[in-house]
């Protein structure tokens, strides 16, 4: 018996040693790495990829001419479920606020991670795990605990600019700088040999505060300051659509996104899954779809109303009976039920950015695969080369506006009461089901 179990042993060490061994003989095996399986991320929905037949249904003959149909093919990806809230951009925001409190203000070592190396001590990298049980902005009520105040009087509003002496943070300091490579610029201009690297990177900064005086600047003559003072700060309105968001602000959002995901797989050493985004036109429209031809709206049919008689969205039913669908202005990002992909209000509550500039006759000459136009406009370009596409219709318009077809725009420097977001990451590989 004790000589069985010996031959056991030694047959075990022999396969574990012989698995061990990394020789290649001479053969090329492919570099090694590790193995990366793919995961849905949080709040997001699997979209698989397919052809659908993009854009206005024959019965519309006013924009026939503008908006042709075209077969297209969009490749797999994931998408946000909902719109992204109020509560998703505060997050933020308070990393912004954070950020700048803590590499500006505060000038505390606690707050940055300890180099393992001390001759990179001049390179410093915020501690995030020690900011969420340190927060930055803490009231000092803890034992033993002190507070930041006096260090952080200069993110307040000052002199005339305070009301009742209310310590408020001064939206004007909270701006995210980042930086991007233009890859299609890139591509356009890579046998130019007198451009660097350098030229393709786009930097940007960006104020991240929403324009909550979108209420009242949208409409003449409105009641709406209530909607002004609450909407984006009181926590009953935590789950709803954040609004008052420019295209900038919203693809500032998409990219701290990333980097914020890429910051906790860096520290476990994980694979990165690909950036967050805003959709592109055709991704939107076939997100939207939910998987049905030919259809009107993202829930199927050709009707604003169920069987029932029940609104299936949030927009201006009628001359105006706004509440009929049971919201007066937005409503919370998990109303009514989601399409066959899962996702919810892809037809009002907000209408939404998308990644994609707008021109009349795109769909004559965009590619039939993973088609968009894009445009990097700057400052000094002419207004009409800074339109965006606006998809979904919101809670002020009318039912053509909620149709999946229906593309509008809007200037991506303006922020808008009824215009929202939502992000997509895409999915590496053939389909997330296959587990081969």
């Amino acid at each position: 018996m004790k000589t069985r179990h010996f031959l056991l042993l030694v047959l075990l060490v022999g396969v574990v040693l012989s698995s061990c061994n990394t020789s290649d003989r001479g053969e090329v095996l492919g570099v090694r790495n590790r193995p990366f399986r793919a995961e849905l991320p949080a709040g997001m929905v699997y979209i698989p990829g397919g052809s659908f037949l993009m854009g206005q249904t024959d019965q519309d003959v006013t924009f026939a001419q503008i908006s042709q149909t075209k077969q297209v093919t969009v490749s797999p990806f994931f998408m946000d479920q909902t719109e992204t809230t109020n509560s998703h951009y505060k997050q933020f925001i308070n990393w912004v606020r954070d950020s700048i409190a803590i590499t500006t203000y505060l000038n505390d070592d606690k707050y940055y991670v300890k180099p393992k190396d001390p001759a990179a001590a001049s390179k410093k990298y915020i501690n995030w795990e020690y900011v969420k049980k340190n927060p930055v902005f803490r009231g000092g009520n803890r034992k033993g605990q002190t507070t930041n105040a006096g260090k952080l009087d200069g993110m307040y509003y000052q002199g005339d600019d305070r009301v009742f002496d209310r310590n408020e943070i001064d939206a004007r300091l909270l701006k995210y700088n980042y930086a991007m490579m233009v890859l299609r610029s890139a591509s356009e201009q890579r046998f130019d040999k007198n451009k660097k690297r350098s030229d393709f990177i786009f930097r940007d900064t960006v104020g991240v505060y929403p324009d909550t005086l979108v209420w009242l600047n949208d409409f003449s003559y409105a009641a709406n300051e209530p909607m002004v003072e609450g909407y984006f700060s009181h926590p009953s309105y935590q789950n709803y659509p954040v609004v008052g968001v420019n295209w900038r602000q919203a693809r500032a959002f998409s990219i701290w996104r990333s980097r914020y995901n890429d910051a906790y797989k860096d520290s476990r050493n994980l694979p990165h899954r690909m950036p967050y985004s805003l959709p592109t036109d055709a991704e939107f429209e076939y997100a939207a779809r939910g998987g049905r031809m030919g259809t009107n709206y993202p829930w199927g049919g050709p009707y604003v109303k169920n069987a029932k008689g029940c609104l299936l969205a949030n927009f201006k039913p009628g001359r105006g009976n706004y509440t009929d669908d049971g919201g007066a202005y937005t409503v919370n990002v998990r109303s009514y039920f989601p399409n066959d992909y899962g996702l919810y209000n892809m037809a009002g509550n907000v209408s939404e950015w998308t990644q994609s500039a707008f021109d009349e006759a795109a769909s004559t000459f965009v590619h039939d695969m993973s088609p968009t136009f894009n445009y990097e406009a700057k400052a000094t370009d002419p207004e009409v080369l800074k339109r965006k596409v606006v998809r979904g219709g919101s809670w002020k318009d009318i039912g053509y506006f909620l149709q999946n077809s229906t593309r509008s725009y809007e200037f991506q420097d303006t922020a808008k009461s009824y215009i929202g977001f939502r992000c997509v990451s895409h999915f590496v590989g053939r389909d997330f089901r296959d587990k081969r």
